[in-house]
């Protein structure tokens, strides 16, 4: 059974943020903010279309999603009218997305020239399906580095070789679409993901459009030098990429154009920073150490390692975290995924039929009040980080004659829990910065014993703000913030304090890691489950391309 699963992009007013999250249907999705109070004043969204033109394949249309935000645009003014609030105290806009998808066009007619390349396409069965049209590139790509060593980049890109970065789906496009190949030749093609497409576009396109990105969204093409800040010439001749169709590189808070059509004329777009770096903003972990976690489908965890980049020994990805401003130093974060997180719950719903609606696990997890020692590891495509293991399968262990499926719904949450610690725990051995709280966002977090376990295993409290979209929060803080704006101070002592809820661990530490070295073992129990030629096929192509929320 398919499981299909949302798909948003979100657009901030008072600061809009355009945010491309999640993954089947696709929304966007509008947010003002009141500057002074960080508090959600309207929002309005409309629901757009995905496109699979062939098997594996997962396509937007541009045009539909810049028409979709204008539309947005439009309807939340109105209703702020309605509310008597003046949409002339609209000071400026913050731009947030997803941070993969790759678009090319034409800026002699503002036309696209190929539908958008999405990075996830469905969990299907649970196994991650990702666009993998790029899969032969990245072989070939291969073939030409050292030992077709995967990392070979990395201390320049913080990336692995993936499918799932943009170079790689731009070199497809060059290779395979005569469109684009030829308005290289001619000079007409833009590059850029969804952030420079809607940049370009509203502040004028063909007429004049500010053809940016910043330094967060530039960090993940595989293109951008992490330290220089710019564009790596050897990496564009290695990809045979032209630097001339690459946006301009910004800040993540300046003012790069003004809006030249529809209610908002005039209105500065001063924000812009990938969802996950939004988030990161938006949750305030502006020092070095503090992380946050996003629970949804799989969860993204981000560390801020400051200004000093960290590479990791265990899986993770090096990014950067946000530049707040053109004379401001650029920090980073290391950055890794749990596959599976609010997956499992849905598996229990859908594949198991223990519940029938998601909210019951909780219910009857706190029924439970403990696994019984039963433990789940959901590895139902491989393990990764940080043990990147391919042949792992999910299994449920520990069960006795009396576990039933209250047991059964905890262990499930427990695990979520233990996942996050692996990562935490590695991003602690990478940069030695120990953790003293972690902050969370996501759908998830309204389950309270789910939060609540999660303190108790890593040992810290857990603190959740009362403002779920703080990927939103993050793109208007930066906009607000902007030289030139002024609306909204960084400052840690001018910050708007935000009502939270705070989770202590209520477990002494010698249980908590009863629990999670049993938990360890029931993951080296789930290891060399498959060898199939099959298995061995989907982690090879998977192994570094986990991107979900």
């Amino acid at each position: 059974m398919a499981l299909y699963l949302f798909k948003r992009i979100n657009v901030n007013l008072l600061l809009f943020n355009v945010c491309v999250h999640g993954r089947f249907h696709c929304v966007i999705y509008l947010q003002v903010f009141n500057a002074k109070t960080a508090e959600l004043l309207s929002h309005h969204q409309v629901e757009i279309q995905q496109r699979f033109p062939k098997e594996g394949w997962v396509e937007q249309d541009p045009k539909e999603i810049l028409k979709s935000v204008h539309e947005c645009v439009e309807r939340t003014c109105e209703k702020l009218q309605q509310l008597n609030i003046d949409i002339t105290n609209i000071k400026a806009i913050g731009v947030s997305n997803q941070r993969e998808t790759t678009v090319v066009w034409d800026k002699t007619t503002g036309e696209p020239l190929y539908n958008a390349i999405v990075d996830q396409l469905i969990l299907f069965m649970f196994l991650v399906w990702l666009d993998l049209r790029t899969q032969s590139t990245v072989e070939r790509l291969l073939k030409r580095i050292p030992g077709k060593n995967k990392s070979f980049f990395k201390f320049r890109t913080g990336l692995p070789l993936s499918t799932y970065f943009s170079a790689v789906k731009l070199r497809w496009l060059l290779d395979n679409v005569e469109e684009i190949r030829q308005a290289v030749d001619d000079g007409r093609a833009m590059f850029g993901t969804i952030d420079s497409w809607l940049i370009w576009s509203l502040t004028g396109g063909k007429n004049g459009g500010v053809h940016c990105t910043d330094v967060t969204n530039a960090s993940r093409t595989m293109l951008f030098n992490i330290h220089s800040l710019e564009w790596d010439p050897e990496l564009c001749q290695f990809f045979d990429i032209p630097v001339e169709i690459l946006p301009k590189v910004r800040s993540s808070s300046e003012i790069y154009g003004l809006m030249k059509s529809g209610a908002l004329t005039g209105v500065p777009i001063s924000g812009c920073l990938g969802d996950q770096s939004a988030a990161l903003v938006g949750q305030m972990c502006f020092q070095d150490g503090q992380a946050k976690n996003t629970y949804g489908t799989g969860c993204f965890l981000l560390c801020n390692t400051g200004q000093k980049s960290v590479f990791s020994q265990h899986g993770l990805l090096t990014t950067i975290a946000y530049k707040l401003g053109r004379d401001k130093p650029v920090c980073y974060a290391l950055e890794g995924s749990v596959a599976i997180a609010g997956a499992v719950v849905r598996w229990l719903r859908d594949n198991l039929g223990i519940v029938k609606t998601a909210q019951e696990v909780e219910k009857l997890a706190a029924e439970a009040g403990t696994s019984y020692g039963c433990y789940f590891v959901p590895a139902f495509s491989g393990l990764y980080a940080p043990y990147w293991e391919p042949s792992a399968r999910g299994i449920i262990c520990g069960l006795t004659q009396f576990t039933n499926k209250k047991h059964i719904a905890f262990a499930a949450l427990e695990a979520v829990c233990f996942q996050t610690r692996e990562i935490l725990d590695a991003m602690n051995k990478d940069c030695g910065i120990p953790l003293n709280q972690l902050q969370v966002d996501g759908g998830m977090t309204n389950n309270k014993v789910l939060m609540q376990l999660q303190s108790d295993i890593l040992c810290i409290p857990v603190v959740k703000p009362s403002m779920p979209e703080t990927t939103a929060l993050g793109a208007a803080m930066a906009a607000g913030a902007a030289e030139g704006v002024g609306i909204w101070s960084l400052n840690p002592g001018d910050l708007t304090a935000v009502t939270c809820e705070r989770f202590e661990p209520q477990i002494n530490p010698e249980e908590s890691e009863f629990r999670y070295a049993r938990w360890k073992k029931a993951v080296m129990k789930s290891m060399g489950w498959e060898t199939s030629e099959f298995g061995d096929l989907f982690c090879s192509h998977h192994l570094w391309t986990i991107p979900m929320i």
